[in-house]
């Protein structure tokens, strides 16, 4: 179908760490060799963890995950179910569904039963999931437009007048992530190239592409 990946809203969530630490798991280093990095963890970490869903159309979110007394938590299945039932599915009123599919990765907090069975519930067979009706391949974090352009991007802005507290740091996040122009989202275009390299290497790893899309 043409231009089908325009119609897809890839999401995921990520930590914003307030002394900009890299989360190890979506800053990957490719190498041939062992590359021997060591990476600094602070003791305590002050961060926010953050979702976003975007599409060709526009960017659901920013999402943080807060408990009831407004405190930032790390997300887990419950937490994940509320902001899809409270925030995500509220928010799609203000599209067309019916012409939209959902992408999510495979991680554990998205696909309880409960949660897939609610997502089913809203896009039916439209649905790119472990567990859903069209599966998401694992370990597959730098083919979605979300991972390798949008948290990348905003991260690069964030940082820029160094905030001192979390609310700052979300503030920033707020107002990046507005200023996003719909031309900026053509980057979603590479998606389909991505998979042209992924097919052609046969799932293996791509370093002459990695840092360049």
């Amino acid at each position: 179908m043409v231009d089908f990946h325009k119609r897809i809203l890839f999401s995921n969530e990520v930590h914003f760490w307030l002394n900009f630490y890299a989360n190890k798991q979506n800053c990957r280093i490719w190498s041939e060799a062992n590359p021997q990095v060591y990476v600094e963890t602070p003791l305590h970490p002050e961060k926010l963890t953050v979702w976003c869903a975007l599409w060709a159309g526009g960017i659901i979110g920013p999402y943080f995950f807060k408990n009831d007394e407004g405190q930032n938590v790390t997300v887990n299945g419950d937490r994940y179910r509320a902001m899809i039932t409270y925030f995500f599915i509220p928010e799609l009123n203000n599209h067309d569904v019916q012409e939209l599919w959902f992408q999510q990765d495979g991680a554990i907090c998205h696909t309880a039963r409960a949660i897939i069975d609610l997502l089913k519930d809203t896009f039916g067979d439209r649905l790119i999931s472990r567990f859903g009706p069209v599966n998401w391949p694992p370990r597959s974090c730098d083919l979605t437009p979300i991972d390798y352009f949008l948290w990348g991007y905003v991260k690069s802005l964030v940082y820029a007048n160094k905030p001192q507290t979390l609310d700052h740091l979300e503030d920033n996040i707020r107002r990046v992530i507005a200023d996003i122009r719909p031309q900026m989202l053509e980057k979603i275009e590479k998606w389909t190239s991505r998979l042209d390299y992924t097919r052609a290497s046969r799932g293996s790893h791509m370093p002459e592409i990695i840092f360049k899309m």
